[in-house]
């Protein structure tokens, strides 16, 4: 029997289930398959903090949304047009989630009574009618999985755990995905366990005759792959561009990078990527603590390495102290802190966007530094580089806000070429700079940057003081003189002002200039206010966006920007915190939208929200 083969332009799936039935690996295969055939794509991991809730309840259930397309896209989608459910938690949760209309592939294995007890299922909901509005699908797939996998010598335990490779094998046949690739994965996977792969491979693979041969499926789905610049690209998360990002940043600075940092989700994957480089003169310290981790960064800093230090939100309020240890010595150091939700401990595995306040304010005593935000996961790449172009440059800690949703999400990503990569080298002092000629002082500033000189401990004739107490300006020497504190705190808060002049500025996006209402944003919030603008202007209204990247000090245009339209709409992960900053300094009366969900803003959504700001003009 033939089936039928139908074009579509964009699709988003979502593989859910309990945390331990892979959904993820699942997730991540596909992407892959997705990748290699061509097409753009954006995803969305959502899994639970514990480390295994209990089986079969809402609280266990992880999910991985993927949204492919033949066009450029931007998000990981609104809502699916596909939803594996692997038990009822699975549908339960997710289920509010998906249009009328969408497909819901259900493993009816899973819908025992007992399994429709936890999650308050009266009946099975597949049998019940309740489902009218969907096209449901139900599969066996745990039993279609073991039968599959009779003739293999392994336990029905490990044949069951299996399903997941079953679904993915069905879900690469209903939309064409190259499988070559996911086969060479099992293999490597498993290697030392061939009976697991060969049982692995065999689950896949029937999935995919499952698909072709059953009447469940009548049609199957063809994406062509997106017209994208030519290049060389491949698939990346945004801890894993920050990784790569620090790379090159110490290639290109010709200093060997050290990473002290303590395990803390969402960042601890940058850690992990980074450990793997040895070969590129990378050193990673695995600390017992947050405060350990940043001290250690911040000593190799002082020794002429470029210091880096990983952390989220409750690691950032521990490294406090140390991060204004480094804008007293003016050294450079960068935190990256991969946000999440809080306060405290919070939704270790949610996105948010509430530690901007922190970024800015979160130490003793006038203490500026630098803040950097990227705008998708690839942008993570350059927004290392950048972060840290600015702390060697002007000798100061500075604080890059990644978040959960871009630390976890990916997309393809154009290979840059070496050559394009800014030169940020560092020239270290190593002759005194006094004007005898043989005096060093070690806070003698580069009129132009304001930036103390660098010297390695051990340059001969180059000791200096180092410390947390007040120096004196230019000898270093500690000083208790009021009006060289005042001095040396303008001194630092102009150092930091002036990069204002030293990055680009804020572009705005407003295609016939004849917009009245502009949307601002930073951060991960980029793709969906992106979307969202798009479908506004394709509805026919007028609307401009702009995007911060540098959020301390703010793009020297940005108060011209914003007084040149009527209203300005800035939607954020938080309560308000950059519309706080926007306001108190440009005077201009920003709207705020705010959702503090822990999970990021859908575009249909933010749609609404700028068009009723444009109708209430």
């Amino acid at each position: 029997m033939t089936k039928q083969v139908q074009q579509l332009d964009r699709v988003i799936i979502r593989f859910a289930g309990d945390s331990g039935d892979g959904m993820q690996l699942t997730g991540d295969r596909f992407t892959a398959e997705t990748a290699q055939f061509g097409n753009d794509l954006s995803t969305l991991p959502n899994f639970p903090a514990e480390i295994r809730a209990p089986a079969g309840t809402l609280p266990g259930v992880s999910s991985f949304q993927l949204h492919f397309a033949d066009h450029d896209i931007l998000t990981p989608g609104d809502a699916p047009n596909v939803l594996v459910a692997m038990n009822p938690a699975a549908l339960k949760a997710n289920l509010g989630d998906l249009p009328r209309g969408a497909d819901i592939i259900v493993n009816t294995d899973e819908f025992t009574k007992r399994n429709l007890q936890k999650v308050g299922y009266a009946g099975s909901p597949v049998e019940d009618g309740s489902l009218g509005e969907w096209r449901v699908h139900a599969v066996p797939l745990t039993s279609l999985t073991v039968r599959a996998l009779e003739g293999f010598d392994i336990s029905k335990k490990d044949a069951e755990r299996a399903k997941n490779m079953f679904a993915l094998g069905l879900l690469s046949w209903l939309y064409h995905r190259p499988t070559e690739a996911t086969v060479k994965f099992l293999e490597g996977k498993f290697a030392k366990k061939p009976d697991i792969a060969k049982a692995n491979i065999a689950a896949f693979q029937a999935g995919w005759n499952y698909g072709e041969t059953t009447e469940s499926f009548s049609v199957s789905y063809e994406i062509k792959p997106a017209r994208l610049a030519p290049g060389l690209y491949r698939n990346i998360s945004g801890n894993q561009a920050l990784a790569y990002g620090l790379i090159a940043a110490s290639v290109q600075s010709k200093l060997p990078l050290f990473l002290g940092s303590y395990p803390i989700t969402p960042a601890s994957d940058i850690l992990h990527e980074l450990s793997k480089h040895k070969r590129f003169g990378i050193r990673t310290f695995q600390a017992e603590d947050e405060i350990a981790g940043v001290g250690a960064a911040l000593g190799a800093s002082f020794g002429g390495a470029l210091g880096v230090t990983t952390t989220s939100g409750p690691g950032v309020a521990l490294k406090a102290e140390t991060v204004g240890l480094a804008v007293a010595t003016e050294l450079p150091l960068l935190v990256i802190d991969v946000q999440r939700a809080g306060p405290s401990t919070g939704m270790p595995t949610k996105t948010e966007q509430t530690d901007l306040l922190m970024a800015m304010y979160g130490r003793n005593g006038e203490s500026p530094l630098p803040i950097v935000a990227p705008s998708t996961p690839s942008d993570c790449f350059d927004a290392a580089l950048e972060a840290v172009r600015l702390a060697v440059k002007y000798r100061t800690p500075v604080m890059l806000l990644s978040d959960g949703y871009l630390a976890n999400g990916s997309e393809p990503w154009r290979l840059p070429e070496m050559s394009d990569l800014p030169d940020i080298s560092v020239e270290f002092t190593v002759t005194p700079n006094g004007d005898d000629g043989e005096t060093y002082l070690p806070f003698r500033r580069d009129p132009e940057t304001l930036a103390r000189p660098w010297a390695v401990p051990g340059t001969p004739g180059l000791e200096h003081r180092i410390g947390g107490i007040e120096k004196a300006d230019g000898t270093g020497n500690i000083s208790y003189d009021p009006n060289n504190h005042d001095r040396m705190v303008r001194l630092r808060q102009a150092k930091i002002d002036g990069i204002a002049q030293d990055i680009p500025p804020l572009e705005v996006d407003d295609p016939d200039g004849e917009a009245r209402v502009l949307v601002i944003g930073w951060g991960s919030t980029y793709g969906p206010i992106a979307a969202a603008v798009r479908r506004v202007r394709k509805a026919g209204a007028k609307v401009a966006q702009a995007h911060l990247r540098h959020l301390n000090p703010l793009p020297a245009n940005t108060g011209e920007v914003l007084r040149a339209y009527d209203k300005v709409l800035l939607p954020e992960i938080n309560l308000g915190q950059l519309a706080l900053l926007l306001r108190a300094r440009f005077l201009v009366d920003i709207i705020s939208y705010n959702r503090v969900r822990g999970l990021p803003f859908k575009a249909e959504e933010l749609a609404g929200v700028i068009q009723d700001v444009i109708d209430s003009e």
